[in-house]
C-alpha cells in the first residue's frame, strides 16, 4: 500500500461521513498576494463563504 493509498483512504471515509473534500490551497492566494496565513484556516476558504465557488 503506498501513501497515495492511504491518503486516498482516508478521503474516502470522510466523504463517506458526510465531509466535503475540498483542494488544498496555496499559502500565497491567487488574486491576493498581501497576505499569507500559516496558521488561519479561513483565508483558503473565503471563496467558499463568499460564494464564488461550490
Amino acid at each position: 500500500m503506498t501513501i497515495h493509498d492511504i491518503r486516498q483512504k482516508y478521503f474516502d471515509f470522510m466523504e463517506s461521513k458526510g465531509h466535503k473534500i475540498i483542494p488544498s490551497s496555496p499559502l500565497v492566494l491567487e488574486g491576493d498576494a498581501t497576505t499569507l496565513f500559516t496558521s488561519s484556516g479561513m483565508q483558503p476558504m473565503m471563496p467558499y463563504l463568499l460564494g464564488q465557488k461550490r
